[in-house]
């Protein structure tokens, strides 16, 4: 495993435990993803993982495909 960093996503459009539980679940997808925490309030992903796998463009591309928006 390669150095790990940990990095803090705002998360738009979650409303709901559903909503929080969908996003963690595709970031858990992510190769080299170690950890992901999702918050509703203040909607925000706070994520470790393993930089030689995965980078910031994935981890916006896994809210994505859970259907919300991420900066």
């Amino acid at each position: 495993m390669g150095a790990t960093t940990k990095e803090t996503l705002k998360v738009h459009g979650m409303s709901c435990g559903h909503c929080v539980a969908a996003v963690q679940k595709e970031l858990l997808k992510v190769d080299g993803v170690v950890e992901a925490q999702v918050t509703l309030n203040p909607g925000q992903a706070v994520v470790v993982y393993d930089q030689s796998k995965a980078d910031r463009a994935a981890l916006i591309q896994a809210v994505e495909r859970a259907g919300y928006t991420a900066e």
